[in-house]
Formats: structure tokens, C-alpha cells, sequence
């Protein structure tokens, strides 16, 4: 069986993530899923002329039109054929919303986001003091490249937290000259169990 995408991507570097997020990035044993669940601080941008575009990229779960803080989420990870596939489902104060992607290594790390996959970011997986950082290297709409120059960049970083004694994710995606698009982070618990 392959390992998780993210093994293939770091390779031996995976020994220098902080243990507790070796089973995160690690690989699922066949026949389990990943779960997790936690609270994000805050979840989208204040942007409001930006939320017009949000609105049509949540129709296929991958960004939504919000600013909100403190919001409950949950977040499934389960492996098939190479991938892993994430579902994450916010508790916003106007309902539910699910965000989905599926991330995969072939050469090179990529997270193609929503349902239909769509946009897609390929990813550079490093690791600096125990912490997964991930930075979008291109971005591509319906397979078509964007320009450096015109294409936003997704930083993700994933730590864990001794204080707190659970992981931490953030994300952030910024533009050229606009600046920040939309940001998500919060503390959560991770655990691989037997999948139904």
C-alpha cells in the first residue's frame, strides 16, 4: 500500500514532524478513517466585496462567504487509491457548510479543492521545528495554470501545541497587491479510528 501523500512528499523529513503529527500526515491503515474536531478562532474574511466570488466557490464546498469567529468544526480524512480525501464541516451561525478536497502525490504534492476539483494547488511540503509547512507553488482553474504574477498563495501551517495539548492548523490565502483573501485557524483533536 502506498503511504499518505504527504509521506511520499516528505520522505525521511516526515521523522522530523512532531510525533503527535505523524498521525495526522501518516498513513491511514486500510479499513479506518482519520477524525478530528475542534474550534476555529476565525473562519473566512471581512472582505465583504469578496463574498459575491465566495458565494459561487461554495456551491462546489470549497470557500464560503463569512467572517466568523469561534466556529465548531469537524474534519474527516479518508484514504482511497493514493489519496485522501477531507471533509470539513463548519457550524456556522447560518448552518452547516462542508468544505472538500482531495489531496494526492505524483511528483509533486496537489490539493484539488471542491468536489469536482476544479482549482487545484500544488503544494511544497517542508518542515521547520516540529511544524508541516505547506505553501502553494501554482495554482491551476480547469487545469489552466495562472500566472505567478496573477496567482493567490496558500500557506498552511500545521503544529502541535504543547500548551494546549492539541493541534493547531492555520491557512492562509493571500494575493498579489490585495493582500488577504480569506484565512481559517483554530485548535482541534485527531484521532484514526474503524470505519464503519
Amino acid at each position: 500500500m502506498r503511504g499518505s501523500p504527504w509521506v511520499e512528499a516528505l520522505g525521511s523529513d516526515l521523522e522530523r514532524l512532531h510525533p503527535r503529527l505523524r498521525a495526522y500526515f501518516g498513513t491511514i491503515p486500510e479499513g479506518s478513517i482519520g477524525h478530528g474536531s475542534g474550534v476555529f478562532d476565525v473562519v473566512g474574511t471581512p472582505r465583504r466585496w469578496l463574498w459575491p466570488l465566495l458565494a459561487l466557490l461554495s456551491l462546489d464546498a470549497v470557500l464560503f462567504p463569512v467572517w466568523e469567529r469561534d466556529v465548531p468544526f469537524r474534519v474527516r480524512n479518508a484514504p482511497a487509491e493514493g489519496r485522501v480525501n477531507a471533509l470539513r464541516r463548519f457550524e456556522f451561525v447560518r448552518g452547516a457548510r462542508t468544505m472538500v478536497d482531495s489531496t494526492s502525490f505524483d511528483a509533486a504534492l496537489v490539493d484539488r479543492l471542491g468536489r469536482r476539483g476544479l482549482i487545484s494547488a500544488e503544494l511544497v511540503a517542508t518542515v521547520h521545528d516540529g511544524m508541516l509547512v505547506l505553501e502553494s507553488s501554482r495554482t491551476r482553474v480547469l487545469g489552466i495554470p495562472i500566472p505567478a504574477a496573477l496567482s493567490p498563495r496558500v500557506t498552511l501551517i500545521e503544529r502541535w501545541d504543547d500548551a494546549a495539548e492539541r493541534q493547531h492548523v492555520s491557512l492562509v490565502l493571500d494575493a498579489p497587491v490585495i493582500g488577504r483573501l480569506y484565512e481559517y485557524s483554530g485548535h482541534f483533536d485527531y484521532r484514526v479510528v474503524a470505519h464503519d
